[in-house]
């Protein structure tokens, strides 16, 4: 409630200062040209004749490619673990949770069977921009989300306040997203449109009818017309009035 969105910010202002750092010095090695490459610390390595310390940059590669696999491979699972708890896309069974370790192995071997098989067959630059601008989209709508729940649901409990009020960040979130995201080829605005496209149809065709909330929702509606009605019976019946005017449907 507290220490995770400190430990957020946190590592995120960790990681742009050391990302800082390592462009300062890289530029101090080579010219800033030589590094518009898919390996710029290699490159500069290779310039100043280190070959130890060249290898010892591949293998940081390496690791890290693992760690970003690590996080891939947490995040995506509990969204699909959500949306199968809710109806919305995946069935009931998909929303398992392994009984020793607690985790949604389900839709974890779902979602490394969808990455290998998309690695294998995709290029890496058509896989790199479509994830890049999906992650932009939804950071732009979760900026968005923030503000609608603040004005829709105002007295709803929680934990954590974004600082400075319900707009000014999630304006400034929402809008450096949109700016990043028009720097995006065209081509992977294409392709996110289709799979947006694709996401709707399933949405208005599959979820929409089987979501959990939207059910409850439509079955509370007609909870709350069945006793309007009752009601009406039963006040016209003991003669006190002929009518029930009815201002709120709980």
């Amino acid at each position: 409630q507290r220490d995770l969105p400190i430990g957020i910010i946190g590592s995120l202002g960790i990681c742009t200062i050391l990302y800082i750092a390592v462009c300062v010095v890289l530029t101090g090695i080579v010219p800033y040209r030589q590094l518009n490459s898919a390996a710029p610390i290699a490159v500069a390595v290779q310039s100043i004749n280190m070959k130890w310390l060249e290898i010892i940059v591949n293998l940081g590669a390496i690791a890290g490619l693992t760690s970003v696999m690590l996080v891939s491979l947490m995040g995506q699972p509990r969204i699909f673990y959500s949306m199968a708890q809710d109806g919305l896309f995946l069935p009931k069974t998909a929303s398992k949770v392994h009984p020793k370790f607690k985790t949604p192995y389900v839709t974890t071997a779902i979602t490394g069977v969808i990455c290998a098989v998309a690695s294998a067959v995709l290029p890496i630059d058509v896989l790199a921009n479509l994830t890049s601008v999906g992650t932009l989209l939804a950071f732009f709508l979760v900026n968005i989300s923030v503000m609608i729940l603040r004005l829709t649901a105002p007295d709803a409990p929680r934990k954590f306040k974004v600082p400075g009020g319900p707009f000014i960040v999630p304006i400034l979130g929402a809008a450096l997203s949109l700016l990043l995201l028009a720097t995006a080829t065209v081509s992977s605005i294409e392709r996110l449109f289709v799979w947006m496209a694709i996401g709707l149809v399933i949405y208005f065709s599959y979820g929409r009818t089987h979501s959990k909330a939207n059910n409850m929702k439509r079955l509370e509606e007609k909870e709350g017309i069945k006793e309007i009605v009752e009601l009406e019976k039963s006040v016209k019946k003991e003669g006190e009035i002929d009518e029930v005017e009815v201002t709120e449907i709980p």
